[in-house]
C-alpha cells in the first residue's frame, strides 16, 4: 500500500510539474479523490500564488495559494464578496435569491445580524456545558469497536460522534441522526462522470425525505416557548425566521449541518491517517497526553476539511501583482495556505508540538472565520483522549475512500484495526 501511493504521487509531481502553467486547473476533483493535489499547489505557491485559470468547468477563476494572500482575501469583505447574488461561496456559482443564502452566503450587515443568532451555542459557557456528553458518547462508541478485527473508521468513530453530536445541537430526532451526514454528503460529493440519468433522480430522491423532518420541526419549535438548540434559535428570530418560508430558512439548516459535521468528522478521520504516517506522534501523545493541546489543531491544519472558499470581487482589486477585476471569481485555496512554508514551517510535516499551532486557515478568517471552531476542536481532543488511552494502536490496513469533493477534503471510508 505504501509503494502504491509513493507511486501515485511521483507520478502526480512529474505531471504537475510537466504541465504548463496556464493548462493549470486545480478545480479538477480527480486531484482530491486521488489525493495527487499537493504538488499542483505546491508549484502555485512557488511560481504563480496568484494564478488566473481562464479555462474549467465553472467557468474563469482565480487561484489564491499563499497564506497572506489567503488572509488578505478572506480578511476583506467589501472587496471580496461572498453573497449569494454575486455567486456564493462555491467555485460552482450558486446564485440565488438572497433570501434563501445561509448567512455565510452573505455580506455585512445581513451576515452579523444572522451569525449572531446562533453565536450562543458555540460560546464558552455553552461548550463547556457539552463537553460532559461528548465524552460519555466518545467512551461508548470507542468501547463499542470489535479488537483485532477489520472494520470501518469512517462509520464507526467520525460518523457516529459527529452525527450524535449534531442531533443534539439541533434536538433533531436522535435515531434520524444519521441522516445529518448524509445531507451534507449528497450536498457536496459531486456525481461520478459515469452516473447515469436513473442514478442521478434517485439521488435526488432519496434527498428530501432526509430533509423533512427538519421542516417538522421548524413549524412545532417557532412558536413554542424559547430553547436552545439551534432550531429554536433560528426559527425564533426575526434575522433568521425569515418568514416562515422554507426557501427562505432553509440555507442556514444546510449551513449548520454541513459545518457541524465536516470539519470534525473528516479531522478526527484525517488525524488517524496522520498517525499512521507519523506513528511516532501517536506514541509521544500516548506518553504526554497533555501536548493534544497542539495537536489537535495541527491535526485540523494537516487535514485542511475545508479545501476552498469562493470571493467575488466588487472591484478592480491588485493581488500578488495581479489585477482581478470587478466581478471575477476568486478561489481561497485553504488547503494550499495550510502547506505555505513562507509561514509555516515545516509546513509539510505533521508536528505535535509545533510552536504556533493555529497558525492556519482551516477555519477560514474574518467575519467568517468558522462560528463552532471551538466545539470542532474540544470534540477532536476528547475523542483522541479516549482513543489515546484505550488502544496502543488503530492500525490502517487499507486506503481510504475520499470524498468527490474539491469543496470538502474528506473520507466516506477507512479500513482500520485495533493492535492488541
Amino acid at each position: 500500500m505504501a509503494d502504491d501511493a509513493s507511486t501515485i504521487a511521483q507520478d502526480a509531481r512529474t505531471r504537475a510539474y510537466a504541465t504548463p502553467l496556464a493548462d493549470f486547473d486545480v478545480s479538477d476533483v480527480e486531484l482530491f479523490t486521488s489525493d495527487t493535489h499537493w504538488p499542483w499547489f505546491e508549484r502555485l505557491r512557488a511560481e504563480d500564488p496568484v494564478h488566473y485559470c481562464a479555462n474549467s468547468k465553472y467557468g474563469a477563476y482565480w487561484s489564491v495559494t499563499r497564506f497572506e494572500d489567503i488572509v488578505a482575501v478572506d480578511s476583506n469583505h467589501e472587496a471580496f464578496s461572498s453573497d449569494s447574488d454575486n455567486g456564493g461561496i462555491l467555485i460552482s456559482d450558486a446564485k440565488e435569491p438572497r433570501e434563501g443564502s445561509s448567512f455565510i452566503a452573505l455580506d455585512p450587515p445581513d451576515h452579523d445580524a444572522q451569525r449572531r443568532v446562533v453565536s450562543p451555542m458555540f460560546s464558552s459557557a455553552g461548550i463547556v456545558a457539552l463537553e460532559p456528553l461528548i465524552r460519555e458518547r466518545a467512551a461508548r462508541i470507542l468501547d463499542e469497536l470489535p479488537v483485532g478485527e477489520t472494520f470501518d473508521f469512517v462509520d464507526r468513530v467520525s460518523v457516529e460522534l459527529t452525527s450524535q453530536m449534531l442531533a443534539t445541537l439541533f434536538d433533531y430526532p436522535f435515531e434520524q441522526r444519521r441522516n445529518l451526514p448524509l445531507i451534507s454528503d449528497m450536498i457536496l460529493e459531486m456525481p461520478a462522470p459515469d452516473s447515469t440519468p436513473e442514478q442521478l433522480m434517485a439521488r435526488q430522491a432519496a434527498f428530501w425525505p432526509m430533509v423533512q423532518p427538519f421542516m417538522e420541526l421548524w413549524n412545532a419549535r417557532k412558536d413554542a416557548p424559547p430553547a436552545g438548540d439551534l432550531i429554536s434559535l433560528l426559527s425564533q428570530d426575526p434575522a433568521t425566521r425569515k418568514g416562515d418560508n422554507p426557501e427562505h430558512y432553509f440555507g442556514n439548516l444546510i449551513l449548520l449541518t454541513v459545518a457541524g459535521s465536516d470539519t470534525t468528522r473528516h479531522s478526527i478521520t484525517g488525524g488517524l491517517m496522520a498517525f499512521q504516517d507519523y506513528p511516532e506522534a501517536y506514541d509521544r501523545l500516548r506518553a504526554e497526553p497533555a501536548l493534544l493541546d497542539t495537536a489537535v489543531p495541527e491535526i485540523v491544519r494537516w487535514q485542511s476539511p475545508v479545501a476552498h472558499m469562493r470571493r467575488t470581487a466588487t472591484r478592480d482589486v491588485e493581488l500578488g501583482g495581479k489585477t482581478i477585476r470587478k466581478g471575477d471569481r476568486v478561489v481561497m485555496w485553504y488547503v494550499s495556505g495550510n502547506r505555505d512554508e513562507t509561514v509555516i514551517p515545516d509546513a509539510d510535516r505533521f508536528i505535535i508540538d509545533r510552536e504556533r499551532p493555529r497558525q492556519h486557515v482551516a477555519f477560514g478568517f474574518g467575519i467568517h472565520r468558522c462560528v463552532g471552531n471551538r466545539l470542532a476542536e474540544m470534540q477532536l481532543k476528547i475523542v483522541w483522549e479516549e482513543i489515546l488511552a484505550r488502544f496502543r494502536r488503530i492500525e490502517v490496513v487499507g486506503p481510504p475512500q475520499r470524498l468527490r469533493s474539491n469543496f470538502v477534503k474528506g473520507y466516506e471510508a477507512l479500513p482500520v484495526r485495533i493492535v492488541v
